[in-house]
């Protein structure tokens, strides 16, 4: 069990980690590279997420490369600043606050993207073996059925075994199940799409 004095002292550096990864996930790159490039809000088209799946949606495929390798960036800094001034469990609030802060941000009420690349950032930075996995899963999820949002969901779902048997380390084994959970979340109404046969493929329409 925790010694008391030591989590007294720890917590004010656990709370500031967490706050300063939520701020910078919140940044939403996807909006501002689209308006930046005079496109439309995308909060007003397909699924009206400001990640790189909806960016794609406006026919721009730089655009949304790029948006997934910032919103990834600010995950993996997020939680790479955070090991390198406090060590890994200030490491592990950052990447949590950065992938709620992509999730929830504050600026545009709460209402964000879909965690994904962020995520697999975080999950890359704090247990590489499980995050390789991951992408693997994905790929092969995507290749087979070209739904983007499937393959987010079974990798994730089984990104806590991958952290189980690669590495053994509970608390990475919870911090990804956690992120699995908050992946769900976020993809609710995809789920209920799936269900329906109703969501979009990859290449396909919105």
């Amino acid at each position: 069990m925790p010694d008391p004095i030591s989590w007294a002292f720890a917590w004010p550096y656990l709370l500031a980690a967490l706050a300063g990864g939520y701020l910078l996930g919140s940044i939403p790159f996807g909006l501002l590279l689209t308006r930046l490039a005079g496109l439309s809000d995308l909060r007003q088209i397909g699924s009206k997420s400001i990640g790189a799946t909806n960016v794609l949606r406006t026919g721009r495929k730089d655009l949304a490369v790029l948006t997934v390798l910032l919103d990834g960036g600010k995950g993996a800094a997020a939680a790479g600043l955070a090991w390198y001034l406090g060590g890994p469990d200030p490491m592990l609030a950052a990447a949590l606050g950065a992938v709620l802060g992509h999730n929830f941000p504050i600026w545009l009420g709460f209402r964000g993207g879909k965690g994904v690349a962020t995520s697999i950032a975080v999950l890359l930075a704090i247990a590489w073996q499980a995050g390789v996995a991951l992408c693997a899963t994905w790929l092969l999820v995507a290749a087979v059925t070209r739904y983007s949002s499937l393959a987010a969901l079974i990798g994730f779902l089984l990104s806590p075994l991958y952290a189980w048997l690669l590495i053994g380390d509970l608390q990475r084994v919870e911090f990804a199940a956690l992120l699995a959970v908050l992946v769900v979340i976020r993809h609710h109404a995809n789920i209920r799409r799936l269900l329906r046969g109703e969501e979009s493929k990859i290449g396909g329409a919105s």
